[in-house]
Order: structure tokens, then sequence, then C-alpha cells
């Protein structure tokens, strides 16, 4: 009996070891199916690749010792997490985020270990970036260009199945001086960006691009203020007060707006002025408050509400009358959030700007 005893708690050490040394490299990253030679130690990972599933990540793994009868066989195929696989090879987590249809040889030699894709020979050394990831940095080096072909901007509000247009509201330009800013971070502050061009006094419509994708899933593509009906047949960008076109790239132009806030607008000074000392007076009545999360995280949350299937949970867009003024606001969420982003005239043949168009995001990478 106590022989038993001492044996059983030697193996319950032992498993309890085992358990502490698995990682779990990635979390929720789903069953994969792989082979029982491979898990038991009969034989290496040699095959890994990726199939459209409903059920779990896609990716299958044979051994080098697998034979065609082998697999064939469901009973020696096991679905485990992929942090399994990963425990046993952790060479697999450089691929883990390959698209579905990767085709992997596993190779092991003198210059170490990694993989060869079977349908281009490439050899895969380094970890593949999340798809996201890789938009979101294509699209970085992508934004505050001088200028587009007009496809791209066609393109942006060019409503189809994975684009909708939706008018965020009517904005006040009590003097028709344009104002670009992060309501939140930077609208009322010297840190706003006030634009040379000015538009007629009036009020004009935002149409926002909402895009749906299944990488980052609903993102506002791009924000476009509607100046006229008539259609833009070239685009320039929109510099700073102060500066002119031929001034693009020279020091200290900066033709660019910042977000520190995953927000943006379209706003006249005056109003941003009216929205400053609103403000200011908020928050000598209310000590210690945010302005998000005590004062607008309710009106956004109200706005998802009205449209919940082009909106994320908590609101991407919000038309807000500033208390006392009454000139209204147009708010909306910033593509992928924090960065730079420049505006962009599109002008008619007389040289008339027509839109004020800011682009987020490029979804053709998304």
């Amino acid at each position: 009996m106590g022989l038993f005893s001492k044996k059983k708690g030697k193996e319950s050490k032992k498993a309890a070891e085992k358990k502490a040394e698995f990682k779990e490299y990635i979390k929720g990253a789903g069953g994969s199916i792989v082979s029982k030679s491979i898990l038991n130690g009969a034989s290496k990972l040699k095959w890994l690749f990726r199939e459209d599933s409903e059920h779990g990540n896609g990716w299958i793994a044979f051994g080098d010792t697998d034979t065609q009868e082998y697999v064939d066989n469901a009973e020696n195929m096991v679905v485990v997490d992929f942090n399994v696989l990963a425990n046993i090879e952790p060479t697999v987590l450089n691929v883990y985020y390959m698209p579905v249809g990767s085709d992997l040889e596993f190779r092991f030699d003198k210059t170490g270990k990694y993989f060869v894709d079977t349908r281009t020979g490439k050899e895969i050394r380094e970890p593949v970036k999340h798809p996201a990831q890789a938009a979101f940095e294509k699209n970085l080096k992508f934004l505050n260009q001088e200028t587009y072909p007009m496809e791209f901007f066609e393109g942006l509000f060019a409503e189809n199945g994975g684009m909708t247009l939706v008018t965020a509201g009517q904005v006040d330009f009590p003097t028709g001086e344009v104002v670009l800013a992060d309501p939140l971070a930077y609208l009322g502050t010297k840190y706003s960006t006030v634009l040379e061009r000015k538009v007629p006094v009036g009020s004009y419509p935002v149409e926002l691009s909402v895009c749906s994708s299944d990488i980052v899933g609903l993102r506002v593509a791009a924000a476009r203020l509607i100046l006229s009906d008539k259609p833009a047949v070239r685009y320039e960008i929109a510099m700073p007060k102060g500066s002119r076109a031929e001034d693009f790239g020279k020091p200290r132009v900066f033709t660019f707006f910042g977000v520190d806030c995953g927000l943006a607008c379209f706003a006249d000074v005056q109003a941003e002025a009216e929205y400053r000392e609103f403000f200011e007076r908020w928050q000598g009545e209310n000590p210690g408050k945010n302005k998000y999360d005590d004062y607008f995280a309710a009106l956004f949350a109200d706005s998802y509400e009205k449209h919940p299937k082009i909106q994320n949970q908590g609101g991407d867009f919000l038309h807000w009358e500033i208390p006392r003024t009454g000139h209204k606001l147009a708010f909306f969420s910033s593509g992928m959030g924090d960065g730079i982003y420049s505006g962009y005239w599109g002008l008619n043949e007389q040289g008339e700007a027509v839109s004020l168009v800011v682009p987020f995001m490029n979804p053709e990478y998304f």
C-alpha cells in the first residue's frame, strides 16, 4: 500500500510538472488536427496545411513517418489546441496567421528550423504577421500622400457589398473656416488644424463610408463633407492656414491633423471656440470628470442603438448640437484609430471645392 502510494505520488508530480511546462502561446488559438504519431513522439512534424473549417482554425499536421494509409484512418488523427502542437514544435508559431490554402513543409537543417511554402518554394523563417497588423502597417504607409488617383476617391464612396454609406448629420459653418481635429483630444486647442481654403457659409452634410471587413470588422474608411452636388474631377491635399499647395513637403508645413482618441470631426472655427467654452464651463461644474466617459459616451451609445448595423457597440459616430449656441457638429471614428490623417479637397472643372474628404483606410488592404 505504501509503495503504491509513493508511486502514485511520483506520477502525480510528473503530471504536475508537465502541466506547468505547457505554454499557452496564443490565447484562443483554436483546435487543429494533428496525427497521433506527432503527439506520442513516434514521428516529427513534416507537413502543415490549412483548410477552410467551420470548427477550429483549419490547421492539419502530419509527421515525417505518416503514410497516406495512416492519415486516412480517422482514428490516427486527433483534434487538439494549436498550442499543444506549438509546445511540441514552437516553429509553428511563425506560420499560425498564414491564410487558408497554405501548404507547408517543415525543415530542420544546419541553417535552423523553418517552413517552405510548397506552392512557391518560399522559405518562411520569420513570424508571419496577423492579417490585421499587416494591413495596418501597409495602410499607414499609404496615408497622407500629396494626392491619389481619382479611382481611389471614387472607390471610397462606391456603395457595394463591403461598403455602406451613411449620413452622420449636418455640420454648421457660420464663418466658413474649416477645422480638422480629434474632438476629444485637440478640438478647441492650438493643436487643431485650420485649413487655408474656406467654404461658403452654410450647413453641409457629412457622409461616412463604413467598411465591413473580415479582418477588422466595421470601420469608418473615410469621411466626406459634401459642399455641392457637382462631381469632383480632381483632388488636392488640404493645406493648413497660411500655406499653399506648392508648400507641400516644406519644413514645418504640416498637412495633416492628429488623432489620439480614435475620433475625428469637421468643424467651423467659431463652433470650435464655442465647443471649448462649453467644456471649460462643464469641467468647472464637474471637477474630476471626463468629457468622454461622463458626457459623450452615453450619446454615442444612443447613436449605436439607433444605427446598430453600421456601428460597433458603443457607437462610431455622433451628431451633436453645442448647447446654448445650437451649432451642430458630427464626430466619427477614425478608421483604425489613432494616427495622423489628411484632408483632400474635391474640385470641379472650375477649381471650386465640391467636397472635403478624409481617408482613414484603403479598403483594398482590409
